[in-house]
């Protein structure tokens, strides 16, 4: 194993504002679910990873390095499913659906940076080299 964060920095800048608020939200998300819950902090933090989170999103819009379907791929798709449920959750929380809005947040945490995270480790990716070297 040769870390190194040469591979990031030679991306554009898209990828890395991408892959650095992605990896805030992971921490901010892990700080989330130790912190207790409707209290200040608990909203304080709960805005900053909502912002994180749509700056992960809507950066990838400018990401084309999968091309399935002319520019986009499935992460595009993913990228719109975690707008939407952002909403859904904010929505839910303004409204007192405290069980829909954990749920909601819970899935995009874990589907949108846990598994997605994932993904970005395999061989030929840039957070591979980045971890694993070239």
């Amino acid at each position: 194993m040769n870390p190194s964060f040469a591979p990031l920095l030679a991306a554009s800048p898209a990828i890395q504002i991408h892959a650095v608020l992605a990896l805030l939200a992971f921490v901010v998300g892990l700080a989330q679910f130790a912190a207790p819950k409707g209290t200040p902090l608990h909203r304080g933090l709960g805005w900053l990873w909502v912002i994180g989170m749509a700056v992960v999103a809507l950066s990838s819009f400018f990401i084309h390095e999968i091309r399935l379907w002319g520019a986009w791929s499935p992460i595009h798709i993913l990228s719109v499913w975690v707008l939407l449920m952002l909403v859904v959750a904010i929505h839910a929380a303004r409204h007192g659906a405290i069980g829909r809005h954990r749920k909601t947040m819970r899935g995009l945490f874990v589907g949108a940076l846990v598994i997605a995270g994932l993904f970005t480790l395999m061989p030929g990716r840039i957070m591979h080299a980045v971890l694993f070297g070239a």
